[in-house]
């Protein structure tokens, strides 16, 4: 029990689990960005992303399993992975990468909302629909990740009623996208 108390006390112990908590988000960090950029086939960026993060891992890994009577290393290691998955998502997030897919259904002002849309430059499709209360233009939008809040907002300004979903898509082919 002294042991565990001499530790708990240390300050190169708590330290040592703060580089540990730091380097384990770091690590997860990349883990995660790694992985949407594998999503995307974005290869150069992901064997990079993948080479820093297996080092880290080694070395870290290492660490904490060489120092198994601190505890603190444990609780640090752990933090830091549930810390890094957040920061992961949230780096990701504000890189935005990628593209969105939005259908939106506005019933009463379908053409208004293609129009703004256009206006703002982007590229929209109408399609013909027909639901239970009776015809409707589907408004078809494809954009840049980082464009997605921008076309939800334009379009709710005309229509928060609106009915809007969205889905990350891959281009294949070039089309009218807004620079």
């Amino acid at each position: 029990m002294n042991g565990l108390i001499d530790i708990l006390l240390s300050p190169t112990a708590w330290l040592f689990a703060l580089g540990v908590f730091l380097a384990r988000m770091v690590n997860i960090a990349l883990d995660t960005l790694r992985f949407m950029f594998t999503l995307r086939q974005k290869r150069g960026p992901a064997w990079i992303l993948g080479f820093f993060e297996s080092a880290i891992y080694i070395v870290l890994i290492g660490s904490v399993l060489t120092n198994m009577e601190n505890p603190l290393n444990i609780i640090g290691y752990s933090a830091g992975f549930a810390t890094g998955n957040v920061l992961g998502m949230a780096i990701e997030k504000r890189l935005a990468l990628g593209y969105t897919h939005f259908n939106i259904i506005s019933p009463n002002h379908s053409t208004e909302v293609a129009e703004a849309l256009r206006e703002a430059g982007f590229g929209v499709t109408e399609i013909p629909a027909r639901g239970r209360d009776g015809s409707f233009m589907v408004v078809d939008c494809r954009v840049r990740r980082k464009q997605s809040e921008d076309v939800e907002k334009r379009v709710l300004e005309i229509d928060p009623e609106a009915f809007i979903t969205a889905e990350e898509i891959t281009p294949r082919r070039s089309g009218i996208w807004r620079p």
